[in-house]
């Protein structure tokens, strides 16, 4: 019997800079198809864990260690991404210091999470449902 088809897995990430004031959040601007500003992630690749992923597309995307502190939510609409059919599990993590863009960032940006540019793909909700989690419970990223 032939193996299903399934979505790619990906992983996105809510970085929160816990060594500024009001604790920021980075954005990235893409620098590969499709153009505009997205949370940090990319896709798991074959034989790795989404954890490791995760801390991994951080490091290249931004420059930072990041400490995984908790999964916001699994995000799988079959539309979420134009390129094509992807589930991710977004993360809620925390990083020290100066964000530097690198492999398909273009640039990055640390913003309060109030005030982001507008995100492309899902991540105007993923960042929503962060917000809303923030509020509720401060306590549970800080």
């Amino acid at each position: 019997m032939p193996r299903p088809r399934t979505p790619e897995i990906t992983v996105d990430l809510v970085i929160e800079l816990e060594d500024r004031p009001g604790r920021p959040i980075v954005v990235i601007r893409r620098g590969h198809p499709p153009p505009g500003h997205a949370l940090p992630g990319g896709f798991v690749d074959i034989g790795e864990t989404v954890e490791h992923a995760a801390m991994r597309e951080a490091r290249e995307e931004t420059g930072l260690e990041v400490t995984l502190r908790e999964i916001l939510g699994v995000y799988s609409d079959p539309a979420r991404d134009p390129r094509g059919h992807s589930v991710a599990i977004v993360y809620v993590a925390t990083a020290s210091g100066n964000p530097v863009a690198g492999d398909d960032a273009a640039a990055v940006i640390v913003t309060d999470p109030d005030a982001s540019p507008p995100l492309i793909f899902d991540h105007g909700q993923i960042l929503a449902d962060y917000l809303a989690k923030r509020r509720a419970a401060p306590g549970i990223s800080r």
